[in-house]
This record gives structure tokens, sequence and C-alpha cells, in this order.
């Protein structure tokens, strides 16, 4: 047990142009990391899951020989299809030395307000969790409800001196942790994109 406080790594991803913004928890510990970006454990599964949606081939953002990630074309096609990538915590307390969810204590989320205010035409967003989603809601009116599994609910946030109506979409965890076939993960992520018409 730790109690140092741990404040995001990165800057938030955030092309001008972006309709939806992913957020996670917080990134796993550095030892983990493959790139300085997103998602950056070689074991986590949203760049393959991404990789087959768009491209029918999971390993298309793998460098498989260095056993990493091509970030910079995964940054490129992010660019170009206008998603954003952050996450919902911006500082923890890891409970236990690992990238598990479950021993992550949020000091302080995101100000999500302030990131949406950067992307004026974001109104989709996707968490990948269910700590990601409670930590999310807390920034929604209370009667917003979290989606489930493969679902969507509305809500409304002040950004600025505009109120916007959101729509949030929960999704499986790309962590193989979670108990999900890889091939139903694809299929879910598939019917989201399609649903938001980026694919």
């Amino acid at each position: 047990m730790t109690d140092q406080i741990e404040t995001h790594p990165l800057e938030p991803f955030l092309p001008s142009n972006a309709k939806l913004l992913i957020l996670g928890s917080f990134p796993p510990p550095k030892t983990r990391w493959k790139m300085d970006f997103y998602y950056p454990n070689f074991q986590n599964d949203m760049w393959r899951i991404v990789g087959e949606v768009f491209f029918q081939d999971k390993d298309y953002f793998i460098d498989l020989e260095n056993k990493a990630f091509k970030e910079q074309l995964l940054k490129d096609f992010l660019n170009e299809k206008g998603i954003a990538v952050f996450d919902t915590a911006y500082q923890v307390i890891r409970q236990k030395n690992n990238a598990s969810d479950k021993f992550l204590q949020i000091v302080q989320a995101t100000d999500l307000a302030k990131l949406l205010k950067k992307i004026p035409q974001c109104n989709n967003l996707l968490t990948t969790g269910e700590k990601a989603t409670a930590t999310l809601l807390t920034q929604f009116s209370a009667q917003t409800q979290a989606p489930k599994i493969a679902q969507m609910s509305v809500g409304e946030i002040k950004v600025g001196n505009e109120i916007r109506k959101m729509t949030l979409y929960r999704l499986p965890s790309t962590s193989r942790a979670y108990p999900l076939p890889f091939t139903q993960k694809v299929e879910h992520y598939r019917q989201f994109f399609q649903q938001i018409g980026m694919l």
C-alpha cells in the first residue's frame, strides 16, 4: 500500500476536429509502457481492436518485431478521424503498484469541461471501463444515467457559458483481464464506430 499521489503523465490528445473523446481511467505504471501515449501497455488490446475495426488487421498499429506500437501512425490516424484521447482521472493513488482500476484511488478527476472547450465539435464520449464511467459521471447532472456496456446515455455538461449535450457510450475494457473474447470486443467497437458515423 502506498499513498503517493501520481499526476497524469501525458498531455490530453485533442485534435481540433475531434468528434469523439475516448476516456480510460489512468495510464499503467511507466514500467509497462511501450510508447509515450495512451494504452501503452503491450498487453492492452485497444489499438489492436481499432486496427481490426478500421483496417481488418489487428497488427496495423503494432510493431511486432520490437513488441511495440507504431506511435506516429496511430497519432496520424486519430488526427485524421477526429478522435481525442485522455483519461477520467487527473491525479490518483495506486493502492497496489499495478494498472488495476480496482486499486486506483481517484484524488482528482479530470476537468472535462476544460477539455471539451478545446474540442467544440465533440459530442460523443466513450469510456472503456467501470471506474472511468463512474468518474466521468461525477461531472454530469445527477439524473444522467451510467450507460450499460455496449449501450449509451445522454447527459448535459456546462462548458464555458454553454450547456453541451453529450452522448455517453460505455464499451468493454480493452484490458486482457476483462473476460470477453477479442472477437466480441471487436464487434462491440465496430458497431459503436458505425453508430457514430466514423465507419
